[in-house]
């Protein structure tokens, strides 16, 4: 991993996922060491790249499995004002678990000379993992900082580790491995 090739992608850290309609509790312990890890690849000049649910009411397949939640334009459908939103962060939206499906997310991370992605963000064994899948099947390197992820419980978590790292040889490091590396 080259940190001038790498990218940090946050996904669905959003007010619905947090405290909102699907409120993630184990979330909250994320926040702190993803807003360290932000503010150090900012000042390194590593891309930030939010993939965002912003779904259409009514419309999207998903909202039948999970009812109304980040519903685009809404307070819901915002990145937690924890995480700093900055003005040359990427946000990308997303109608369903993958944050590559139908959306620029790739053409983005190519513009960027991007070839390793760090994945962060809810949840581990949905969203996180179909993201990672996509990456990998693009040949792009998958880290998860471990600490800046989670799922609804801690075997949901586990299983979305573990997959990632068997199946998509996923590098798993914590944010401050991560910060390290980003200050060498």
């Amino acid at each position: 991993m080259d940190k001038k090739h790498v990218a940090i992608i946050v996904v669905d850290m959003l007010n619905d996922f947090v405290t909102g309609a699907l409120a993630c509790d184990r979330a909250k312990a994320t926040i702190e060491p993803t807003r360290k890890l932000l503010e150090a690849a900012r000042k390194n000049n590593i891309p930030v790249i939010f993939s965002n649910d912003a779904h259409l009411k009514g419309i999207d397949h998903e909202l039948k499995l999970w009812g109304d939640h980040a519903i685009d334009g809404t307070k819901g459908a915002e990145v937690i004002p924890e995480l700093g939103l900055c003005e040359k962060d990427y946000v990308v939206k997303k109608r369903r678990y993958s944050g590559f499906f139908h959306t620029d997310l790739e053409l983005l991370l190519k513009e960027l000379d991007v070839d390793s992605v760090i994945m962060t963000g809810l949840h581990t064994h949905m969203c996180v993992r179909h993201t990672s899948a996509d990456a990998y099947q693009l040949g792009y390197e998958v880290i998860v900082a471990s600490d800046c992820t989670d799922s609804f419980t801690k075997e949901d978590y586990d299983i979305g580790i573990k997959y990632l790292k068997e199946v998509y040889g996923a590098k798993i490091m914590t944010s401050d491995e991560l910060i390290e590396f980003f200050n060498e």
